[in-house]
Parts: structure tokens; sequence; C-alpha cells
């Protein structure tokens, strides 16, 4: 017998798999996001269907769906919105950005200036704006979905540490499975084909009701005091380990344990195992852990460095 977190994530993959195809495990680790209240940072090349991916999420989760295109001179006020001079009223009125959406597809933010970056952490963190000394509350279920370009690409700027510390989870796209790319061909390989088939189109599929029992669902999900304790190791180990200039927050403990908890209730698990934890710490942890510099000239990479670290941690028995 299914449980609600099970029920929703199985309501999501039938929906995204009307367009998207192949994303098994993508939407699986949205899942786990939008459960824990958790953002989510999409790394890969472009053109692998991250923006068709994010649209038809927005349509299944049914709410309203805002894109934000980085680029060097956007500005904080473009993302946020801006006071205009209402003459009807003789005051100034706010106008909303496109940061008001519930799903916000930002994508290539790592094309966006620093200043730009940084109006988001209020948002992502408060779930809330201010401007000209006032709050402005966003949607309840407010959910960043942004895209970021590898970092050889031209054009870039590194996220601040800050910035990715407030994305839960970090995934990174591949090309799809041969079958998988025959099936894009065949469904979008009309001169017309940018849309989906007729009869295709997502519905929304995940109610408020549903949404509140799969996270009564979660928040039922036993973790012992040795698993939380088996975390906060993982977190002290990478913050000493002589390859990491920075290692896991106090944040980043918390999201690993959270997504930990619903993978746990995903497989229908009552409990959560240190294999939920190491499942899942890639997602988590890589792009919260920052090389020092010897790393870096001797090409060590953030994978290796969280494998080691994964198999020094003891896991508790």
């Amino acid at each position: 017998m299914s449980n609600a977190l099970e029920e929703l994530e199985q309501a999501l993959q039938q929906s995204l798999a009307a367009t998207v195809l192949g994303m098994h495990s993508v939407i699986r680790s949205i899942t786990i996001a939008i459960v824990a209240r958790g953002h989510v940072l999409i790394q890969g090349a472009p053109g692998l269907g991250k923006t068709l991916l994010s649209k038809t999420l927005a349509v299944a989760l049914g709410g309203s769906f805002k894109r934000i295109q980085g680029t060097a001179d956007l500005m904080p006020s473009d993302i946020i919105g801006v006071h205009v001079f209402d003459s009807t009223r003789n005051d100034f009125v706010f106008r909303p950005g496109p940061l008001f959406a519930e799903v916000i597809l930002f994508d290539e933010i790592n094309r966006a200036g620093p200043k730009t970056q940084s109006a988001l952490l209020e948002a992502m963190q408060e779930r809330q704006v201010s401007v000209e000394r006032k709050q402005y509350r966003l949607p309840g279920n407010f959910l960043v979905v942004a895209t970021q370009n590898p970092r050889d690409f031209e054009g870039t700027y590194p996220l601040p540490e800050s910035q990715l510390d407030r994305f839960m989870l970090r995934i990174d796209l591949s090309y799809p499975q041969l079958e998988d790319e025959l099936a894009v061909l065949q469904r979008y390989g009309a001169i017309d084909g940018d849309q989906a088939p007729a009869g295709a189109a997502p519905t929304a599929v995940v109610t408020p009701p549903l949404m509140l029992a799969a996270r009564q669902c979660a928040d039922a999900v036993h973790v012992a005091p040795e698993l939380a304790t088996y975390v906060l190791a993982i977190a002290q180990a990478s913050r000493e380990h002589t390859q990491l200039s920075l290692g896991l927050s106090t944040r980043g403990a918390l999201a690993l344990l959270r997504a930990a908890r619903i993978s746990a209730g995903l497989r229908g698990s009552q409990f959560v195992s240190p294999d939920d934890v190491k499942a899942i710490a890639p997602q988590v942890l890589m792009h919260r852990m920052m090389l020092s510099s010897e790393a870096i000239l001797e090409g060590t990479s953030e994978a290796s460095v969280l494998q080691r670290l994964l198999e020094q941690v003891p896991v508790p028995r």
C-alpha cells in the first residue's frame, strides 16, 4: 500500500512524462525538494529540456510560472519589481516582478551579475522581498528552479557560497539515453513540434490536501538519534577535510537530513537508514563543498572528495 509521498511522486511522474522524457530520477529529486520546501539548481549543457521541465512542473503543481533569463545587465529591480507613480491614486504603487510566482525558472543564473544573484537570497530563504523598507510576501509554495551552465562556459559568474547554500539540491543533468533521445525526436520532430502533441498536455495533479499529506508522511518517518549524529559527523568531517576550504553548513546538514527522510518515505520505509543519507548526499553536498586551491591545482573533483569522505565517516549500526 503506497503512502502519500509515493502517491505524490507517482502523480508528478505520470503528469510530467507526457511532455518530459527520460527524466525519472530528476523528477524524483524535484519531488524531494518540493516536499521539503527547498529549491533546485540544475547544472547541464543547454538544450536538454530544463525549461520544458520547469514549465510542465508549474502546470502539474497548479501554480503560476515565470521565467527569468540571466544576463549580465539584469538588475535586481528587473526580477523583484518597482514602484511606479499612479496618477489616479496620486501615489507610488508597487508592481511586482516575475519573482512573484509559485514556480520560478531562473535560466542560466550564473550569467547574471553578483548584485542580481544576491537579490535572490532573501526570497529563497524568507520567501519575501524587501522594497523601499517594505516587505512583500511570496507564494507559500514558492519554488526556484535555476539552471546553471558548466563553469568553463564563457560569460558566466560563479555563484557566491551563500547563494549555493540556499539551493537544497543540485541536479547534474547529462545527455539522455539513446532510446529516450530517440523518443524525443519522434515526438517533437515535426516542423512545428516545439509543443507537446495533442492530448499530451500536463494537467494540475498536485492538490493542497495531497501536498499536506505528503509532508505529514515525511514528518512521520523516524530519525534515530544515531542517524542524526551520523549526518553531523559527515558535516564535521567536511569542515575538517584538508582538501576543502569550505564544508557543510548547518543549513546543509538540515537539508541532508530532510532529503534523506523524504527519500526513505518515497521507498515506503518508516525510518531513515544510512544508505538513504549516502544516496542523496551528492545532490545535497557537492555544490556546497569548496575545494582548496591545492586540490584544484591537483585536479581533484568534488565527487572524489565526497566519496572518500563518506567512506571515512563510520556508519552507525
